[in-house]
């Protein structure tokens, strides 16, 4: 790894570690976050575990009190109850919770919680595309039954494929409209958009370690939208977005350190994090005060120093070995 990639691989391991109380619900002293935030919570934390076994590095120390915890919480009955406290998204967190078992653990808790899952929602009916790849990401993973279509008829169907970035000429129609002058800043893709495109990316091509299934020009489509959210991001400093486009563009066979676009946001990345590894937030424009108690600053920079813990091992395993250019 690069120097700037050592440091926010390090410096967000360490943070994420030092901070494992504020991810276990049942910690003294825990409460600072609603059930429904400290489910989601523990559970990109359980992301961030799966993928660091097989990104390889020396990432495993670090991660050590992470994986203990998760352990002792892929155990406790209760713990997927906590799923219930958000409806809309209980199944797809319970079926994330069957996937991400830690290895050699007991699954009772795991095929009980599979088990309630009603048998409609591992179906496409009525499901987005990027909803459908998502279940059955994690669907294959858990090994649960489904009936949703294989990758390779939903990738032509992907945010990949069918967004399509606002040109200069839209952007400036929308400020004709809405009164604001074109200033040069309009983003190419929604916030939605944007988080679309690179969990589309995820789904399809396993954070790397799978080819997406796009042909050529789906993948130079792909790619260049990436390239266009990544640089609005940059000079946006939006940090949660940047994290998830650069890990898009390894998945897209890129090496991210050697694309403008990508080494301009590891660079960004550096600037925002602090001397004790977080990122502080979402955004420059979101992030958390320097007087903010440990709680409320946990709950704004959790997702985005994860996140960048997770780039930096994504691009730490090297080159996707599918990857020929």
């Amino acid at each position: 790894m690069t120097s700037s990639l050592d440091q926010l691989s390090a410096g967000t391991l360490d943070w994420l570690g030092a901070n494992l109380d504020h991810f276990d619900p049942y910690a003294a002293g825990a409460g600072t976050a609603t059930h429904q935030q400290a489910a989601k919570a523990v559970l990109e934390l359980a992301l961030l575990r799966h993928c660091s076994t097989w990104t390889g590095g020396p990432h495993g120390e670090r991660l050590g009190g992470a994986t203990a915890l998760l352990r002792k919480l892929w155990q406790r009955p209760e713990f997927p109850r906590l799923f219930d406290t958000h409806p809309p998204s209980a199944p797809t967190y319970g079926l994330a919770f069957a996937a991400l078992a830690p290895d050699g653990i007991d699954d009772t808790v795991c095929r009980a919680t599979l088990a309630r899952l009603a048998p409609d929602f591992l179906s496409p009916a009525g499901k987005s595309p990027l909803k459908r790849m998502e279940i059955r990401f994690y669907a294959d993973k858990a090994g649960a039954s489904h009936t949703i279509e294989p990758y390779a008829e939903l990738v032509g169907q992907s945010p990949l494929v069918t967004l399509t970035a606002a040109t200069p000429g839209d952007a400036a129609e929308g400020d004709a409209a809405t009164g604001k002058a074109a200033d040069g800043d309009a983003a190419p893709l929604t916030d939605s958009e944007g988080y679309s495109l690179t969990h589309a990316a995820f789904f399809l091509g396993d954070y790397g370690r799978t080819a997406t299934g796009l042909d050529v020009d789906a993948l130079a489509h792909a790619r260049e939208l990436v390239r266009r959210m990544l640089d609005h991001c940059v000079g946006q400093d939006r940090w949660d977005l940047a994290a998830e486009l650069v890990i898009s563009q390894f998945i897209l066979g890129l090496d991210p350190l050697r694309t403008p676009s990508g080494a301009a946001a590891v660079e960004c990345l550096v600037r925002a994090q602090r001397s004790d590894g977080a990122i502080p937030g979402r955004s420059a424009a979101l992030m958390a005060s320097l007087s903010a108690p440990a709680g409320e600053f946990f709950l704004k920079a959790y997702h985005t120093t994860l996140v960048t813990a997770l780039m930096t091992l994504v691009l730490s395993s090297g080159r996707p070995s599918w990857h020929r250019d």
